[in-house]
């Protein structure tokens, strides 16, 4: 696999392919002819932007979610790729002991060359080379194509486009900023700059100097008193607009028949309520009969079941029921049910009952936009009780809560950092501790930090920043012992501000692991998932303590359920890691290194995760692959052994022993 840098540059092989908006693959300045097939196109992304070889088994996953025979298809892509790219003398489509990649050395690829400028860092480039950006994109990555049948995929393709975005807004700003008021393209470059990040204080005062350099204050008034209004409805802090306003005003006063308006400012975040949060109405579900919505019991039952289940998780407020029926019977669109309950999204749905099954069909808006922000079909056997209706239950209230995540994460993202409340700052930290690396870990934590300085009670921010902590010491990013201090006294601190918050049982009790106290952690774990069944990171944090030296199959049954509760979870790769740890003591060897696989292929695995795979797969008999895995180690940490990965989980004498045992047989043996 070629660096990024490589395809930064001019090509020398007149190839050209296109990301940035619509897919497109050129040689010569000509269009060349791909296969229909949208995975093809889907393939060829992902592997120009993988930062290493992919493996064929993750490539599979990715892309097949049931075919009869998903390597046989990737077999047929990657032929019909060899066909277009690859030229005399010369493989651009390498597949090797199992992995693939794309050499992309002297292809002009667009994403590469805006990878490479912003590793480069954006403010320290040239002119000419700033000024030449913005051309490149074409739109949004892969423009008008979905992963619909794929969600590892689907999420892919959104956490890509959306860093896309951040760097076209990144540009944007860095050419405002370098333009100068009143030259020849300062108008348009304030501009864009303004319609690229419209809550960027530092954006509103440069279009302003604009209009204030053409002599242009009655549309500079204008401008000031609606963008109050804007940032007034996002709680954003427009005093410092304003007084740049007056400064210009000042300094280049207004005919004296214009008169500039001057309510009074709304107040600052600081004085508004700290945690917005975000609120939710859920509808209650109508059961279609041969078509006509009607009220039953069981879309009551449902419906009672969801807001009682997202209520537990205390991460939405959620509307309680008698609200929602109150105003059931009336023809409200989205947006009037938001203004008459007071709420950021509505969850709508309705039912239909078949001879063998009940479908519950749900989607999630935005109040005040009306936009669709999810939408999802569930279905269950049909039978004579309620229970029966658990699974779509669980499966509704997961989704609800993880996209909404997903929106509140993305919304506190194009917001300037300095202008973040502590609701948008959690949210934003956790994006950056997702990323699983040390610096990403550092930024989360003092978003975590910033969200307590505005709210001190917030509970799920000090869980989070235990977790960062808890991070340092797991992979000794930093003293393990410092940060597991620091971790215990962030949970602590979660307690006190919500003891019933399973967040702040789930940040104790991975802390008390760190310490040493496997009872304790059992316990903090237990309640975690007690007072909130649908959490899924508790399930995972049962299954990761129970897999090392608990129960084994109570670690299996654990991360099965938190797999099933949050399919497409960020810490997946642990959740698959854990149940194969625990298969490996459980001496189901084979089943244990195809979990492990499957861990150590996700996105942001680790080296641990990795040393699972190789241990796993060298019980398993597995050589050639377990050799493999224990190559990648070597090369993403020199000189880690079995050492390192016992001193990191805490296995008991029996799981120690196997495990030496097999990092024996593969070079890993310290």
């Amino acid at each position: 696999m070629e660096s990024n840098d490589s395809a930064a540059g001019p090509s020398v092989t007149g190839m050209r392919l296109r990301l940035l908006g619509p897919f497109g693959l050129l040689r010569a300045g000509a269009p060349v002819p791909l296969p229909p097939s949208r995975k093809v196109r889907l393939l060829v992304a992902y592997l120009a932007l993988a930062a290493h070889p992919v493996s064929r088994e993750r490539l599979c996953e990715l892309l097949w979610q049931a075919p009869n025979d998903p390597r046989g298809e990737l077999r047929w892509c990657l032929s019909k790729l060899r066909a277009v790219l690859d030229e005399p003398g010369r493989r651009r489509v390498l597949a090797e002991e199992g992995r693939v990649a794309l050499d992309l050395a002297g292809v002009d690829v667009d994403a590469l060359a805006v990878l490479a400028a912003a590793k480069a860092g954006v403010a320290h480039l040239p002119d000419p080379e700033l000024m030449a950006l913005p051309a490149i994109f074409g739109g949004d990555l892969l423009d008008g194509m979905d992963a619909d049948g794929s969600a590892d995929l689907q999420h892919w393709l959104i956490a890509r486009r959306s860093e896309f975005r951040s760097l076209r807004a990144e540009i944007i700003a860095e050419i405002g900023r370098r333009s100068s008021p009143g030259t020849p393209g300062g108008l348009a470059a304030a501009r864009d700059w303004l319609e690229n990040a419209p809550l960027d204080a530092r954006a509103h005062q440069r279009f302003l100097e604009e209009l204030c350099a053409r002599h242009m204050f009655e549309e500079g008034a204008r401008h000031v008193e609606a963008a109050a209004r804007g940032f007034a409805e996002e709680g954003v802090d427009f005093a410092p607009v304003r007084a740049a306003w007056a400064a210009m005003r000042g300094a280049a006063p207004a005919p004296a028949a214009f008169v500039v308006p001057a309510p009074p400012d709304p107040a600052p975040p600081a004085a508004q309520s700290a945690t917005r949060g975000v609120s939710i109405a859920i509808m209650p579900f109508a059961e279609l009969d041969r078509g006509v919505p009607r009220q039953s019991d069981l879309g009551k039952a449902l419906t009672h079941d969801i807001i009682s289940r997202l209520a537990r998780l205390r991460s939405l407020f959620v509307i309680a029921r008698g609200s929602v029926f109150a105003i059931a019977g009336e023809t409200l669109a989205l947006r009037e049910i938001g203004e008459r309950l007071g709420v950021d999204y509505v969850a709508t749905g309705h039912l239909e009952r078949h001879a063998d099954r009940i479908v519950a069909a749900v989607e999630v808006a935005e109040a005040a936009t009306e936009r669709i922000l999810w939408t999802d079909r569930f279905e269950t056997l049909s039978a004579p009780h309620m229970p029966v209706l658990d699974a779509v239950c669980n499966g509704i209230v997961s989704s609800i809560a993880a996209e909404i995540e997903h929106a509140e994460r993305n919304r506190a993202l194009l917001k300037p950092p300095e202008s973040l409340d502590a609701w948008e700052s959690y949210h934003r930290g956790l994006w950056h501790m997702y990323n699983f690396t040390a610096g990403e870990n550092a930024r989360a934590a003092e978003l975590f930090r910033q969200s307590i300085r505005l709210d001190p009670a917030f509970s799920r921010s000090w869980a989070g920043l235990s977790f960062t902590h808890w991070q340092n010491a797991f992979q000794r990013w930093d003293d393990r012992d410092t940060e597991m201090r620091q971790a215990l006294d962030a949970a602590g601190r979660s307690l006190m501000a919500d003891a019933q918050n399973p967040a702040a049982h789930w940040a104790m009790g991975r802390a008390l692991w760190l310490s040493g106290d496997m009872l304790g952690a059992t316990r903090a774990l237990e309640q975690s998932v007690q007072l909130s069944p649908n959490f899924a990171l508790g399930h995972y944090a049962v299954a990761f303590v129970h897999s090392q030296a608990g129960d084994a199959e109570t670690a299996v049954a654990a991360s099965d359920h938190s797999r099933l509760l949050s399919p497409c979870d960020p810490l997946l790769f642990g959740m698959l890691g854990a149940r194969a740890m625990a298969l490996a003591r459980l001496g189901r060897f084979e089943e244990a290194a195809d979990w492990a696989m499957q861990a150590a292929s996700r996105p942001n695995a680790h080296v641990h995760i990795l040393a699972i795979a190789a241990h796993c797969l060298s019980l398993a008999g597995r050589m050639d692959d377990a050799r493999l895995h224990a190559a990648r180690i070597r090369k993403q940490s020199p000189g880690y052994d079995v050492s390192h990965f016992l001193d990191t989980f805490r296995f008991d004498g029996e799981g120690q022993s196997l495990f030496r045992s097999a990092a024996r047989s593969i070079g890993l043996a310290s």
